[in-house]
């Protein structure tokens, strides 16, 4: 019995030693790596905190200058470079309308305004005088109202052979009514073309906007397609078109009818010399 029970003693020893060994290894294992975790949340406790860094404001993108300057596709610049030779010769039309247009009001306001200072010289420097002829040379050279005087002297000195047969108070009326009448001819002057520019610049520029709508029916059909960026252009020249023609013919309307109620103004004061001028003619004859 003592042996049998040594050998169940040893075997029991040898089950215990077996075991220990086995498990050692994943003691030391475990002790090993059971002070890291206190290791490391000391070393992470120990670290400073990381320093929240304030982010920067996204800067914004630099907003275009106002200074710069946007060309315009569908401007009167890109509509003369891109046009064709029936576009520029209807903008060059309108251009010349418009220039002679202005010219004309310019120049006939400026012999509006000469002849009304030239009348209110009338009163002080012809009648004043002691004869027609005194009066008469008093009077600036070009004035229509010496022009009249000089009528109606060379009247009372053309009196002979047949004109001796006419009425002396009718011929000397006839050359101061010659006279008056030429002067309202070239009082006249120019407007007639202001007229024709009010009424005809209108549609010189529908030409060029049914011109313009033909290219844009004509891009339209070749792409295939009603885009955009295939229409924008002609449309655009089509209205440029549009506006200019207003533009030119409604200035020319109104300086038309502004210089034509100035004309008539003009010419009362006109008539009005020469129905005085005739009666001092008689009446220097008569009593000559």
């Amino acid at each position: 019995m003592t042996k049998t029970f040594l050998a169940r003693l040893a075997a029991v020893a040898a089950f215990v030693l077996a075991f220990g060994l086995g498990s050692a290894p994943q003691l030391a294992g475990a002790q090993t790596q059971t002070p890291a975790a206190p290791q490391a949340a000391a070393s992470a406790a120990a670290a400073p905190a990381p320093v929240a860094v304030p982010e920067k404001p996204a800067t914004p993108a630099a907003a275009p200058s106002a200074a710069a300057k946007v060309d315009n596709p569908y401007g009167i610049g890109a509509l003369w470079s891109q046009s064709d030779a029936v576009a520029k010769a209807v903008l060059a039309i309108l251009a010349i309308m418009s220039m002679g247009s202005w010219y004309v009001i310019v120049t006939k306001l400026l012999e509006q305004m000469r002849m009304g200072r030239q009348a209110r010289a009338v009163d002080s420097e012809f009648w004043n005088a002691g004869t027609v002829q005194a009066g008469t040379a008093r009077l600036a050279e070009g004035s229509p109202f010496r022009f009249i005087a000089d009528a109606g002297m060379q009247a009372t000195q053309k009196h002979d052979g047949l004109r001796g047969k006419v009425d002396f108070a009718d011929f000397v009326d006839l050359c101061i009514h010659r006279a008056t009448e030429r002067v309202q001819r070239r009082l006249g002057n120019g407007m007639s073309l202001l007229a024709t520019v009010g009424s005809t610049a209108p549609f010189v520029g529908l030409f060029g906007t049914v011109w313009g709508i033909y290219h844009a029916l004509t891009a339209i059909g070749v792409a295939g397609q009603a885009s955009i960026d295939k229409v924008a252009g002609p449309v655009g020249e089509a209205l440029i078109m549009t506006a200019i023609g207003l533009a030119v013919a409604v200035p020319a309307v109104l300086g038309y009818n502004w210089l034509l109620r100035r004309n008539i103004a003009v010419m009362d004061d006109v008539r009005e010399f020469s129905g005085e001028l005739h009666s001092v003619i008689l009446a220097g004859s008569a009593s000559a």
